[in-house]
């Protein structure tokens, strides 16, 4: 049985633990204290399971401080605007 592939690699919209912590560029332990202290979202729920939205964690992540990242302060200046 032949898979067909669309050609296009993206991240998945719904993440495991470990993986939005990959995503975001940390450890595990780090990612559950930044979920505790509200700058990284909670999860959802699918069924028993946590899934972490892609989504939400580039915005959560777009509101970290930062140290002259280029990107994210077009994106503050462009919320402050709206």
């Amino acid at each position: 049985m032949s898979q067909r592939l669309d050609g296009i690699a993206y991240p998945p919209r719904g993440m495991a633990r470990e993986v939005a912590a990959r995503y975001i560029g940390v450890g595990t332990t780090k990612f559950d204290e930044l979920v505790a202290d509200g700058r990284m979202p909670r999860p959802k729920r699918v069924d028993g399971r946590k899934v972490w939205d892609r989504v939400a964690l580039d915005l959560a992540f777009s509101d970290l401080p930062t140290d002259g990242n280029a990107i994210d302060e077009i994106i503050s200046r462009a919320k402050v605007r709206s």
